[in-house]
């Protein structure tokens, strides 16, 4: 049975709600000047997107909003996809200058349809913003390519400032939780971005709140270190609906932070830890801190 969820936690949730104004207005202006963009802000239900959008930030989601596999803890459409669009990386660059972005997120839903997986459409949109927009930093976040290393290589050619790819929960519940992937298959990913490029931040994540221990965190932690991950995210799983996996507990503030000390305290780099943190979560202040460019674009 889903936890009802705490006060709060609510009210976390309820201080983004307001703007979420902006973000029908930035829709509106994506399809008026540019054609239509999708922002995993919006398709994964993110409860930062009010918050996200208010300071300028958003997640694009390239590839389109329909999902190959049918993970049982996310609100992406699952489906057939349709075909692949030339013209999106060209009007992502473009809104990317338009507001003035400086550090871009780019995530997909998997595309096991494509012979790459989607990867050399990442890598032409990141070469499109960075064309348009020196200076500009980008994160992928790319699913698992069935861990190919030739479509790992083309992404890592684009010359990305970090390369993410979430495990998403512990090992014991990944096979339940995440339709199509496996655990182990996402840690080679990781491990072998970071050995093709070693210079390149790795970037990964957990939920919790799905029925994870405390005991298979920590493995799980030790487990994106030994595969050289540089960079972590721990955030609330809030289940998009009732057809998707319940809500097991939510953890308290005090155990985001004590998880944090713990991922400092192993060897990453930099650690976002709290409620409503997500992969995509003030992903450029991340990098900036774990890297000491403070002043970085």
């Amino acid at each position: 049975m889903t936890q009802q969820l705490p006060q709060w936690l609510k009210d976390l949730v309820g201080k983004n709600k307001a703007a979420l104004r902006t973000q029908t207005a930035l829709n509106a202006q994506h399809t008026l000047d540019c054609g239509a963009l999708h922002t995993v802000c919006v398709e994964a239900k993110c409860p930062n997107r009010g918050e996200c959008f208010n300071c300028g930030d958003a997640t694009f989601m390239i590839l389109g909003d329909t999902c190959t596999r049918n993970c049982r803890f996310c609100a992406v459409h699952k489906g057939r996809p349709g075909a692949v669009d030339a013209g999106e990386a060209q009007r992502i660059a473009q809104t990317v200058k338009d507001w003035n972005l400086r550090y871009v997120v780019l995530t997909s839903p998997t595309r096991d349809d494509l012979a790459d997986g989607g990867a050399g459409h990442f890598a032409a949109v990141i070469r499109a913003i960075t064309s348009l927009n020196p200076g500009v930093l980008c994160e992928p976040l790319i699913p698992d390519f069935k861990a190919n290393p030739a479509d790992i290589q083309t992404v890592l050619d684009a010359k990305p400032a970090v390369l993410a790819h979430n495990i998403e929960t512990v090992e014991e519940l990944s096979k339940q939780i995440r339709g199509g992937a496996e655990y182990r298959r996402s840690l080679k990913v990781l491990e072998t971005s970071k050995n093709l490029a070693p210079d390149v931040l790795t970037k990964s994540g957990i939920m919790v709140g799905l029925g994870e221990t405390e005991s298979q965190i920590k493995t799980a932690l030790q487990d994106l270190r030994t595969a050289g991950v540089d960079l972590l995210t721990i955030g609330q799983y809030l289940s998009p609906s009732a057809a998707h996996h319940p809500v097991e507990r939510y953890p308290e503030p005090a155990e985001y932070q004590a998880w944090e000390a713990y991922a400092l305290s192993i060897g990453f780099k930099g650690a976002a830890c709290g409620p409503l943190v997500r992969s995509s979560y003030r992903a450029g202040a991340l990098y900036r801190r774990a890297t000491g460019r403070l002043n970085a674009k």
